[in-house]
């Protein structure tokens, strides 16, 4: 059966409503798990550097696993790693582009973290959406309608709403700069549109695999990475090691950012934009509960406010078309479109 029409499959709702509590948990959890290694920890802090480096390592080994059970045949697996990775220098180097922008974007995830509470960071970065709408309309050539766009807006708007009076969390006693903090998302999100859409546009231009785009970018990653643990930490890395101020939930916070990315792919198969709205409501629902009871966030009507308009303009987004990839694109089949995933 190929993937195709595994795609085509009718799954259950049970199946579904599994896909999206599970992408919700993982999205609210990730980011609660990584604020709270930032900021509760009293000893000094891990190298965020190095933790990226390990999770674009675990994508690695987890897409050769996927890559293995799609082949089912060891011979085949090697033909197509030695067609596609060994002797293909032009398409390593091609996926090195989402590879640096991907390793900017997760490491400024750490340093917004590091400087805004979790509930302010899920819903301004949503900011993402509109980012990747207006890389979508300039690199492949599509349009939105009137609804999307005014989702869009409404977004923007929310978002505002949210950062005109920090909000503040009484139970972080580092320093923080919420100037930083958000200087940070606003980078992160430019990096998550471009970078989508690069991909998106990668996958659409060949029938290679999904899992072996996935290895070409994961191994331009590591590289790109290294050589930032290097330039950023390389002598305190040197000094104390790769693995200083590792914690059991520093390693759950890398095992998040690896499967999280990788399982998105699964979502975004079986499930539609109505669903995976929905789930990124619910996450910043669980991120304001969680920011209350771990962090003392204290909630103001305009952050609720905000934040109630951010989850309705993501509902509106995803509520014309179930794919909104097919608003122009020529020439593209029902597999192609499955391609698309968020890492």
């Amino acid at each position: 059966m190929n993937e195709a029409t595994m795609a085509n499959e009718n799954v259950s709702v049970i199946f579904k409503v599994y896909c999206l509590a599970v992408m919700t948990l993982v999205a609210a959890t990730y980011t609660v798990a990584l604020r709270y290694t930032r900021t509760i920890s009293t000893e000094e802090l891990y190298f965020s550097t190095t933790a990226v480096c390990i999770a674009e390592v675990i994508k690695l080994v987890l897409s050769l696993g996927m890559l293995t059970k799609e082949t089912a045949s060891l011979i085949k697996l090697k033909a197509t790693l030695q067609e596609h990775i060994f002797c293909s220098p032009k398409e390593l180097l091609k996926l090195s582009v989402p590879s640096v922008v991907y390793a900017v974007q997760n490491n400024m995830a750490f340093i917004a973290l590091s400087n805004l509470d979790v509930a302010v960071y899920q819903v301004t970065y949503q900011l993402k959406i509109p980012c990747t709408a207006l890389c979508t309309v300039l690199m492949l050539n599509r349009s939105l309608n009137r609804l999307q766009w005014f989702s869009v807006f409404m977004l923007c708007g929310g978002v505002t709403l949210v950062q005109w009076k920090p909000v503040e969390a009484t139970k972080v006693q580092i320093e923080q700069n919420p100037v930083i903090g958000f200087i940070a998302i606003a980078v992160a999100v430019l990096c998550s549109g471009f970078a989508g859409v690069y991909f998106e546009k990668v996958l659409k231009s060949s029938e290679t695999s999904l899992w072996v785009r996935n290895i070409q970018m994961y191994l331009s990653g590591i590289v790109i990475t290294l050589i930032g643990v290097y330039m950023t930490d390389g002598e305190r890395v040197m000094e104390k090691g790769f693995f200083f101020g590792y914690t059991p939930w520093v390693f759950f916070v890398v095992f998040l950012a690896s499967v999280g990315g990788l399982y998105t792919s699964v979502v975004v198969k079986y499930t539609d934009n109505i669903m995976k709205g929905f789930s990124a409501a619910a996450a910043i629902v669980l991120s304001m509960v969680a920011s209350v009871i771990l962090f003392g966030l204290q909630i103001t009507m305009t952050f609720a406010s905000g934040a109630f308009f951010v989850c309705i303009s993501i509902y509106l987004y995803g509520l014309p078309k179930q794919d909104t990839s097919r608003l122009t694109w020529k020439d593209t089949n029902l597999e192609d479109k499955q391609k698309l995933i968020s890492v």
